[in-house]
């Protein structure tokens, strides 16, 4: 009897190929799913256009986009996630996806999930994290199972009549909060990007000439308004994205450290994940202790390589999403982000959890007695000063 197999599915040749791989090397009924979280409209429909072609029994497409803005990418904001310098946002999409296809194969009384990773890249270890410790379903990689090279996935659609959309010059990774783009020319990073490689971001050169000032409100960590309307996270992040985008912001080159050890040149464009993050930074830095905000800057990188690494079910990032959704309580308020030329800087902050209190700060304060903070200066330094005293003896 043939196993029931969901793939994971989006009509690029590596899945495709794993449909007739499927049928054939391991005789399974498979069942193609695209999990929609915000890829291009005409990717969608190329996923259902080229199941329909191969001929497969079934193919299922879950939109997925509120789900990821609510419950994944509000944690990335909340948390500052930047990997090695930029936002998350290929890594953070991939534990939904997986969580997807795993109600989908008990939807369907499947028996296995199968994907199109190779054996190089970090999306196996994000798929396969989830599946494992989320479900007990077997698990089929043909591509990495077989060591099939580009050349042999070719060869083997044209023999067997797999369409084959035409080659982009990149391999593009797409979703609502971030476009990573990687391959060809930017393997070799002797190589500068070319403009055709941007489509969310224009450049310094042709970015807007007039800076503007955009206004972000936050309610716990979560934007909840930008230029004064209120607006769902899926919404506001559209808005972000074209705005920033228009002031070239949100472009990074970045040689980035894989989970299988290899360095990777990556290109991303990330223009409202780059506000957004900015203004809620800035936001922190008013109501938030500077205790709190050291141990943010610790707490961050650490919560950012857990989910790249396919760590979204480990013990210490749920321990984390506690911790910080209890530092977030206070990060509500109002940023104003002036942003020109590729650069959102923050220019104004306001929030009624603000631990500035500008009368203390004031130079014409008087509720303070100047000569009562001699005391504590003696004794700030007081070890280094003995310490000082005793070197030179």
């Amino acid at each position: 009897m043939s196993e029931k197999v969901i793939l994971a599915f989006s009509g690029g040749l590596d899945t495709s190929v794993c449909v007739k791989l499927l049928e054939e090397k391991y005789d399974a009924e498979v069942i193609t799913a695209c999990v929609d979280v915000g890829q291009p409209e005409e990717d969608i429909k190329r996923a259902e256009t080229v199941a329909k072609k191969i001929g497969n029994s079934k193919h299922v497409t879950i939109d997925a986009k509120e789900e990821f803005a609510d419950d994944y990418i509000s944690k990335g904001i909340k948390a500052n996630a930047l990997y090695e310098g930029y936002p998350l946002s290929t890594s953070l999409a991939r534990p939904l996806i997986a969580m997807k296809i795993i109600e989908l194969a008990k939807k369907e009384n499947a028996t296995a999930i199968a994907h199109g990773c190779t054996g190089k890249g970090n999306d196996q270890f994000r798929f396969e994290g989830v599946i494992r410790a989320m479900s007990d379903l077997n698990i089929i990689a043909p591509i990495r199972d077989l060591n099939l090279t580009r050349s042999e996935e070719q060869a083997y659609a044209k023999e067997k009549g797999i369409p084959i959309s035409p080659d982009s010059a990149f391999s593009i990774d797409e979703n609502i909060w971030g476009r990573s783009i990687e391959g060809d020319l930017l393997e070799n990073p002797i190589n500068a990007p070319i403009e055709e490689a941007y489509e969310w971001t224009k450049s310094i050169a042709d970015a807007k000439d007039d800076e503007e000032i955009i206004a972000v409100e936050f309610e716990s960590g979560i934007p909840i308004a930008i230029n004064g309307e209120k607006k769902k996270l899926i919404d506001l992040i559209s808005v972000a994205n074209k705005v920033a985008g228009e002031h070239g912001i949100g472009r990074i080159d970045i040689i980035e450290d894989r989970i299988v050890g290899l360095k990777s040149r990556e290109i991303y464009e990330v223009p409202g994940a780059t506000l957004l993050i900015a203004a809620h930074k800035g936001l922190e830095q008013l109501v938030l202790s500077k205790s709190e905000l050291q141990f943010l800057e610790s707490v961050s990188p650490v919560y950012a390589d857990l989910v790249y690494s396919a760590l979204w079910q480990d013990p210490l990032k749920e321990d984390l999403d506690v911790l910080i959704d209890n530092m977030q309580r206070r990060v509500t308020g109002k940023v104003n982000l002036k942003v020109f030329k590729g650069r959102a800087a923050v220019i104004t902050r306001e929030s009624k959890y603000s631990l500035h209190d500008i009368e203390q700060i004031s130079f014409e304060d008087k509720t303070h007695d100047q000569k009562e903070i001699e005391g504590m200066i003696k004794h700030h330094g007081l070890q280094a000063a003995i310490y000082q005293k005793v070197i030179k003896k």
